[in-house]
């Protein structure tokens, strides 16, 4: 059992886990750090493992045939990614792109255990179905977003959702940056 990784995901899921599972968890997960800006997942890769993200923050982008990026949804401590188990459980290729908002710290478990980890603890089933439900309503959001909202009420949005995610009032990012992740051009965005 790696000590560090049971430590650390004792430290943010112990709370809601059975010891039992976060002990397994420690025993066949891998601990991954992650740069700020390091790309963690992309579009076409197979999954191998799950993420659970310990500390740090994570972008998760969804790309056009033209290269354009648009930002979906941001991971927090304690979250994991809803396309990731679709497409983990189903084992298909990635449909996002995953990039490390700040330095990370995530908890990586082997595909083969999350479906018997289904049955046998009743946190874990609660915790994949609650993640999904999280999910899929921010993506809802950010369908309305673009859908319903100004451009201006969107790049406000954006602003103050990065503030919450990163902890921080500064943010330190271009216009170049902001637009790629808004799907609009960087003239729009100044």
């Amino acid at each position: 059992m790696n000590q560090e990784l049971f430590e650390k995901v004792d430290e943010y899921f112990g709370f809601m886990f059975e010891e039992e599972l976060v002990k397994e968890i420690a025993t066949v997960g891998l601990l991954r750090k992650a740069r700020d800006g390091q790309m963690l997942m992309d579009i076409g890769e197979a999954f191998t493992h799950m993420p659970l993200l310990l500390e740090g923050a994570i972008k998760i982008l969804r790309e056009d045939k033209e290269g354009n990026e648009l930002l979906l949804y941001y991971l927090e401590s304690g979250d994991t990614c809803a396309m990731s188990l679709s497409c983990c459980m189903g084992l298909k290729k990635s449909k996002v792109r995953a990039i490390a908002e700040e330095d990370s710290i995530l908890a990586m478990i082997p595909v083969e255990y999350l479906d018997s980890w289904m049955n046998k603890y009743q946190s874990w089933k609660a915790y994949i179905f609650e993640s999904i439900r999280i999910r899929m309503d921010e993506l809802v959001e950010t369908i309305d977003g673009i859908a319903f909202m100004r451009m201006d009420e969107r790049l406000l949005k954006y602003l103050r959702d990065r503030v919450r995610v990163l902890g921080k009032t500064t943010i330190e990012t271009t216009h170049k940056e902001i637009a790629g992740d808004l799907h609009t051009s960087r003239v729009v965005v100044s």
